[in-house]
């Protein structure tokens, strides 16, 4: 089951794509994301109850999990979220994150004391390639400057993330430090809302429907995954995987969205698989 989790995250990671727009569409973007995460933390809160886990831990341990949530669910997903509102297609916010792999893999060795070889910087790049293909590029578009530079803050904020993930020793139970992952990413978008915004959530169908898959399957399932991969495996290998993506995004959107799916969405797919099963792969293995 374990060595499914790669597949289930990235599936339901890319399903994320899918629901953020019609989000963004009907709510002010730091509302809805604290909205979310009240939720995130509660649920994580009232399952680490009924599993009788400690809540009261070592304050350093409390402390590193909450700076982790601000790190990933306010900058990161804030960035993400607030350049899609502002009007930056999430095709091309999506690309920028995914340079995440190319930072991680270069960080990974003088922060995490990782190596990195050859065969997973090929990967990498195959990755990357493959990603870009299928996202493409609008050239000849005009993009809003405040959201391509909300889109390089949400990756460097994910980028930032994972490594300060993988570098915690912090023992606390995954439901336990999701909760308060969840507690720094909704303290987060309250700061900005009570400083910056006027907060606004229409409640209509589409967004309660939206926001239920984020919190339930992204939010629940997704990132308990990920923070369990980032954990077990080596972060450089980890976040290859994000190279998939935009490919299982794209054919998400033309099974469900009825949007299409060319000829190059299919070969940068295969490009980036390679990609992935290069820079993934146990070094015995080849």
């Amino acid at each position: 089951m374990i060595r499914l989790f790669p597949f289930v995250f990235i599936l339901l990671w890319s399903s994320a794509f899918i629901t953020t727009k019609p989000i963004v569409d009907n709510s002010e973007p730091f509302t809805a994301l604290c909205f979310r995460f009240f939720f995130v933390a509660l649920g994580f809160f009232i399952f680490s109850i009924f599993k009788r886990k400690i809540i009261i831990d070592k304050k350093k341990y409390i402390v590193q999990s909450i700076f982790s949530g601000v790190l990933f669910h306010g900058f990161y997903l804030g960035g993400v979220f607030y350049s899609v509102s502002k009007g930056l297609p999430t095709g091309i916010a999506a690309l920028i994150v995914t340079l995440q792999p190319i930072l991680t893999n270069a960080l990974a060795g003088p922060i995490l004391k990782e190596k990195v070889t050859w065969k997973q910087w090929t990967g990498v790049i195959l990755g990357f390639v493959g990603a870009a293909l299928v996202i493409g590029f609008d050239i000849g578009s005009s993009l809003p400057t405040i959201g391509i530079l909300s889109a390089f803050v949400a990756l460097i904020a994910i980028t930032s993330s994972t490594l300060w993930q993988k570098k915690l020793s912090n023992n606390l139970p995954l439901s336990v430090s999701n909760m308060y992952q969840a507690i720094g990413g909704c303290l987060f978008h309250l700061i900005i809302i009570v400083l910056f915004v006027d907060p606004y959530i229409n409640f209509t169908k589409t967004f309660i429907i939206a926001m239920s898959h984020q919190i339930i399957l992204v939010s629940f399932g997704a990132f308990t995954i990920l923070m369990y991969l980032i954990k077990n495996n080596s972060a450089s290998k980890t976040v290859t995987i994000f190279f998939l993506i935009p490919a299982t995004s794209a054919a998400m959107a033309w099974l469900f969205l009825n949007e299409s799916l060319n000829f190059y969405d299919i070969i940068g797919f295969i490009i980036a698989s390679c990609g992935v099963f290069i820079a993934t792969r146990d070094q015995k293995d080849g």
